[in-house]
């Protein structure tokens, strides 16, 4: 297929959610595609009212916002979607999604599952992926290398990993990331392929189907 033909199919971005427990990498994954593509995708910083951790920047990893002006976001329906997690609130800002998508860029969110359900009810359209860990001693080791938690949050964290279990079905896609890179490529690769899907090109099969139309009319 030509070039140009690729770009005109591909006119609406894809919103692809990224989930996963606690420790799984999410974090990292999204920086590691969004470097080595950074033509095909934008991340949607999230708004949350917890501390920032160290090296975090306010607009960067997160919005860092007070309680007071989440709840003020909430009930102005500027967020796609909202949930409390550990005591804290986690939303997505609406408007910076819809232009992305519009502009033909894909956006990334990575969300806990109960946002991701919200979103998924308005947007059926909408790329869900989960990010697994090899195994659930590694995801633990991985947890407390952080050295960010205490103890009490970590047990908390694999926890919350057992009642998450359940939504796992109502993901599209799983990634297992026992490799940065190929956790990575697998992730752009199952986004890429989506592009294709024919319920994303109707608009383009519309304007093939027209032109056949009045090809045969001038035979």
């Amino acid at each position: 297929m030509e070039q140009g033909s690729e770009r005109e199919m591909k006119k609406q971005g894809i919103l692809t959610i990224v989930s996963g427990f606690s420790g799984t990498g999410k974090g990292t994954l999204m920086k590691r595609l969004l470097s080595k593509y950074q033509d095909s995708y934008c991340l949607s910083v999230s708004a949350t009212t917890r501390e920032p951790r160290k090296g975090e920047r306010d607009g960067r990893e997160y919005f860092f916002v007070s309680i007071d002006l989440f709840e003020q976001m909430m009930g102005t329906g500027q967020l796609l979607e909202y949930a409390r997690y550990l005591d804290n609130y986690y939303g997505t800002p609406k408007q910076f999604v819809l232009d992305k998508l519009d502009s033909g860029v894909n956006v990334l969110l990575e969300i806990e599952m109960q946002g991701t359900l919200k979103i998924k009810e308005q947007f059926p359209e909408t790329l869900l992926i989960f990010v697994m860990p090899p195994s659930i001693r590694m995801l633990e080791q991985r947890l407390r290398r952080r050295g960010t938690e205490a103890d009490e949050v970590i047990d908390a964290r694999l926890k919350r990993a057992g009642e998450e279990m359940r939504f796992i079905k109502c993901y599209d896609y799983i990634v297992v990331n026992d490799d940065l890179d190929s956790c990575t490529q697998r992730i752009h690769q199952i986004v890429s392929n989506e592009c294709y899907r024919v319920h994303r090109n109707l608009e383009f099969i519309n304007k093939i189907e027209n032109e056949l139309k009045a090809y045969r009319k001038g035979e």
